[in-house]
């Protein structure tokens, strides 16, 4: 019987994602954090939509596949009758320019709405997260804005036991596996930006919960645990309108090893962008990115992995597709995101 729990937890735990981390890694990461942290709803003037799907690990069976789409605008009349940081009816400045960064200004005080739906696939383990966000968004000086959001909604796990072998089928513990689970899901997250940094500190899961098997043996090694994501990032101008954005990316998430993402892009006016990331004891990453027009930008990524999976691992692809509507003011990149 201890065996096949076990077995059971094994799958749990190694199945959810790399280094036992239960939630999906993001190598584009910069170019949509309100993945991680939802005090981003509502930061751009327009209604952000993204879509993205992550291949990881190609060429090893089971491996995590994980498909998304984000939206999320903001409210306020103040916030959509024009702000501080909006562009004139006519037209304006690139917001990747070192002009638009010596005239920016903090937000007006307004209020963001959002929506997210993540569907991560590992192995026989399918966890698909529904999450309404909302954000709070105020100018704390007259170029710094601090922002503070709250995630709330459901995870839905499912453990396909078709997919898992068992060595005696009668086994009297299997009558414990609930394979197919709704709990609630909570997150937060505090968010401070300017024209040239950001700073930002969330937590997902911050409910535990116990997964498939509710036995005294397994509660403490078969239960979701918080996950606390740092982030940091800066714009430096090499020219009046090519920028290098370094940033960083620390997660926390007992009991592992913390574990860190440095990323390094640069921008080529409002047009397009290159960069490259490291995961640490993971690997390296090459990006790029095209403003497409005002209606459309999209990202793509490739991971080399330099774990010991590079053996059986072809790397990793990640596609982002943004979309920006109600966008009046006709912007082909972020003003308050980089």
């Amino acid at each position: 019987m201890k065996r096949i729990l076990y077995a059971i937890v094994f799958f749990i735990a190694a199945a959810q994602s790399s280094y036992a981390q239960q939630k999906p890694q993001y190598t584009q990461y910069i170019f949509n954090n309100y993945l991680l942290n939802p005090a981003l709803t509502g930061i751009e003037n327009y209604t952000d939509v993204k879509a993205g799907y992550r291949s990881q690990w190609t060429g090893l069976e089971g491996a995590p596949v994980t498909g998304y789409l984000t939206i999320n605008a903001p409210i306020g009349d103040k916030f959509l009758q024009g702000d501080a940081t909006a562009f004139p009816a006519g037209g304006g400045l690139n917001p990747s320019s070192r002009s638009y960064t010596q005239q920016y200004q903090a937000a007006e005080p307004h209020h963001g709405i959002g929506l997210t739906l993540v569907s991560d696939k590992t192995g026989p383990i399918t966890q698909t997260n529904i999450d309404a966000t909302y954000a709070y968004h105020l100018g704390i000086t007259n170029r710094l804005n601090l922002a503070v959001g709250v995630s709330a909604g459901v995870s839905h796990n499912v453990l396909n036991l078709s997919q898992v072998h068992f060595a005696d089928p009668t086994d009297p513990i299997l009558n414990n596996i609930n394979n197919n689970q709704w709990k609630p899901d909570l997150g937060i997250g505090v968010w401070a930006y300017a024209s040239d940094y950001f700073f930002g500190v969330s937590v997902q899961q911050v409910l535990p919960q116990n997964l498939y098997v509710s036995t005294s043996t397994s509660a403490t090694q078969n239960k979701t645990v918080p996950h606390y994501f740092f982030t940091a990032g800066t714009k430096l101008f090499l020219s009046d309108d090519v920028t290098l954005m370094p940033s960083v990316l620390v997660k926390v998430i007992q009991p592992v090893p913390t574990t860190f993402d440095l990323n390094l892009k640069m921008s080529f006016q409002d047009k397009f962008w290159i960069g490259s990331s490291y995961r640490r004891n993971d690997s390296f990453a090459a990006l790029v990115g095209f403003n497409l027009s005002s209606f459309v930008n999209v990202g793509y990524s490739y991971d080399f992995t330099t774990s010991a999976l590079n053996t059986v691992s072809n790397g990793s692809h990640e596609i982002v597709i943004g979309i920006l509507l109600n966008n009046r003011y006709k912007v082909t990149c972020p003003q308050h995101t980089f």
